[in-house]
């Protein structure tokens, strides 16, 4: 990865002074530098076709085999424009099919300079030739690497067993938040951040202070009783980029979680939403909001009858947390934000989440939930029947809708 970003900043201060001979020599002698892969590192870097590299490798040894006085002395360069054209200048449409063959399954955030996708190439250019577009496999690996994505290891972005249905569940999810957004009603993405110590106690990162002169913390991390631990649950506004962080101090229960939404609908969704009849909820598989608690399921059922609202609910597949939207969009910089500093207090933690924001216009809202939620509760059999759940026809146990009485 270094020698990427080596050759991509050496590539960016001498494109724009080097004449196409001269790129191709170039390049030719960074692969030969760097030995074995060196052809395909630079190709990456650069943008450049790896046969062009080729033909200037071939030509480096030309003339190193021509005696001085036989070399070359000039080349002719083409002239601006010249050249074959590329594949998105004579198919306009092709970049955007492309990304939207790709965004459904895309692993990672969208907004992120690296993201990747579970799709081979060939499936891609098969795909592709079905919509109109005459395309191989190599230039849809190109076009990849030009819109920031790169191929990795499902070692590196699974979590645990991954489930045959895995990839079919994105893509439903998918549609029903296109379908949501499409009649302007809300998607919230939901989840219960790390629970934080408060106190005194070491918090990873560094911040700026004085030199030698760093915060003193407690050597070991055991809770403090008197102090106690705070529970962020946060539901975050797919669409206007807006979240809510309820605070809790006693136990991450489905009755808080589903107390954390109602929040949010209180205090922020009814006045950005006041037409909408409906809401989509997406959440992970586990915690307190799992789709098999039976808690859950009743404290939405109570939800839906005091807002009036009709919930629909999808739930990531097993293993796939870290692709809820509330990840990446909100909690890393809540992380961010508060980096380095002990979490002394309670009300110290509702600040620091309350004052997050990023370049791209997020807002969060952060209060304190001093409530007392019970741990264990049974919901017996005849509450659950009662139930107005209507399990959708792909994966009922994932998705769901809940009517009001």
């Amino acid at each position: 990865m270094g020698n990427v970003e080596s050759i991509r900043r050496k590539f960016l201060a001498l494109g724009p002074v080097m004449d196409e001979r001269l790129m191709r020599l170039w390049a030719a002698t960074e692969a030969e530098a760097l030995g074995r892969g060196g052809i395909a590192t630079v190709a990456d870097a650069t943008g450049c076709d790896r046969t062009r590299i080729r033909n200037g490798l071939r030509e480096i040894e030309e003339l190193r085999r021509s005696p001085p006085s036989e070399a070359p002395r000039a080349q002719r360069v083409r002239r601006p424009g010249a050249g074959r054209k590329t594949h998105a200048s004579k198919d306009p449409t092709l970049v955007g099919d492309l990304d939207s063959l790709v965004e459904p399954t895309t692993r990672g955030d969208r907004e992120s300079s690296l993201r990747w996708t579970c799709k081979s190439t060939r499936r891609l250019a098969e795909e592709l030739k079905e919509m109109g577009h005459a395309v191989s496999a190599t230039k849809v690996r190109e076009l990849l690497a030009e819109a920031g994505y790169s191929l990795q290891s499902t070692r590196k972005t699974l979590e645990g067993k991954q489930h045959p249905d895995r990839n079919a569940q994105f893509e439903y999810l998918n549609a029903q938040v296109s379908k949501f957004q499409r009649k302007s009603q809300p998607v919230i993405s939901v989840d219960t951040k790390k629970k934080e110590l408060v106190g005194d106690f070491k918090n990873g990162g560094r911040e700026w202070q004085p030199a030698g002169d760093p915060t003193p913390v407690r050597v070991h991390d055991f809770i403090d009783k008197e102090l106690g631990k705070a529970i962020p649950y946060g539901v975050y506004d797919v669409g206007r980029d807006e979240a809510w962080v309820n605070v809790g101090v006693d136990h991450d229960t489905a009755e808080f979680a589903v107390e954390s939404i109602k929040r949010w609908w209180r205090n922020m969704g009814r006045r950005a939403y006041p037409e909408a009849t409906e809401l989509l909820i997406t959440a992970d598989g586990g915690g307190s909001n799992a789709p098999r608690t039976r808690l859950w399921k009743r404290e939405l059922q109570a939800l839906a009858n005091s807002t009036g609202l009709r919930l629909t609910v999808c739930h990531y597949p097993p293993g796939t947390s870290k692709w809820n939207k509330i990840e990446h969009r909100l909690f890393c910089h809540i992380t961010q934000n508060w980096r380095g500093r002990p979490l002394e207090t309670v009300e110290a933690i509702v600040s620091l989440i309350g004052n997050t924001t990023t370049r791209t216009g997020l807002r969060v809202r952060a209060a304190l939930d001093t409530n007392q939620y019970e741990a264990g509760i049974k919901v017996p059999d005849e509450v659950v029947d009662a139930l107005r759940i209507k399990p959708h026809k792909f994966h009922g146990d994932w998705n769901y809708s809940i009517d009001a009485y």
